[in-house]
């Protein structure tokens, strides 16, 4: 996660500025297309509630339902609304609303009942475990891992949306050879400049070129993403900071 001179933070010392805003407004809503930002939020943001759930000592089973739980609940009682900037990093604000429900509603004995499977939320479960047999030992407390989880969720829609930019330009292809060059901690398993060049039909000077572009932008895109979920613009360097040390805590285990 790197830090870039555009903030694209938005203005007014709110988070949420942009995209997100309008997703979150939509989801609370029962306007044509809240179906869908719903959806779109849940996908976004499951995996780091679900792991969180699964280090409290909820089976997989049980971590699913209360995942769709939550989401559930917080679209009933419109919680996203009190996301507002005097609650802090959205992030704190999502962890902070999940445990409250954990403590508050499963506990209780109107707790969601695996019996008749109902999927409240369109979730893709399905990887779930998958990628929670690779999180790092134990020692990590679950809200370090959280924040991993959350770099990682921030880190893979910016590979995504970087990656349907360049698929809109006709460039997918370059993203494709550029793609290696994003994880820097596999960097030395990135292709050879000689063969980029080969493979794009460019020059050696022509390749550094587009890395240099590749990574800026990625850069950018990382970093609106970032801004969104904080309260102030002078806030993304430390917020971005923060994730960088968890992920460095996870010892390298978690990745997009």
């Amino acid at each position: 996660m790197t830090p870039s001179d555009d903030s694209g933070a938005g203005k007014g010392g709110q988070f949420m500025t942009t995209r997100w805003s309008a997703v979150l407004l939509s989801a609370q809503s029962q306007a044509p297309g809240s179906d869908r930002a719903r959806e779109e939020f849940c996908q976004l943001y499951w995996y780091p509630l679900y792991a969180f759930i699964r280090r409290r000592g909820y089976n997989d089973e049980d971590a699913r339902d209360l995942t769709q739980g939550f989401f559930l609940f917080i679209f009933d009682h419109k919680t996203l609304q009190r996301a507002t900037p005097t609650k802090g990093k959205f992030r704190s604000f999502l962890l902070a609303s999940l445990k409250n429900y954990l403590s508050n509603e499963y506990q209780r004995e109107n707790a969601i009942k695996r019996g008749g499977k109902i999927e409240f939320v369109s979730v893709d479960f399905s990887d779930g475990e998958d990628r929670y047999s690779r999180e790092p030992a134990d020692l990590l407390t679950a809200e370090k891992i959280f924040d991993a989880n959350w770099a990682v969720t921030l880190l893979r829609q910016a590979i995504e949306q970087l990656k349907a930019e360049y698929s809109a330009q006709g460039k997918g292809i370059i993203f494709g050879t550029l793609r290696p060059f994003l994880d820097l901690s596999a960097v030395a398993d990135a292709p050879s400049y000689e063969l980029v060049a080969k493979e794009l039909k460019v020059s050696g000077a022509g390749v550094k070129t587009l890395i240099h572009r590749f990574r800026k932008r990625y850069s950018e895109i990382l970093r609106a993403a970032v801004a969104q979920t904080v309260t102030d613009p002078s806030e993304i360097d430390d917020e971005i900071r923060s994730l960088c040390d968890a992920l460095i805590a996870s010892e390298g285990r978690l990745r997009p």
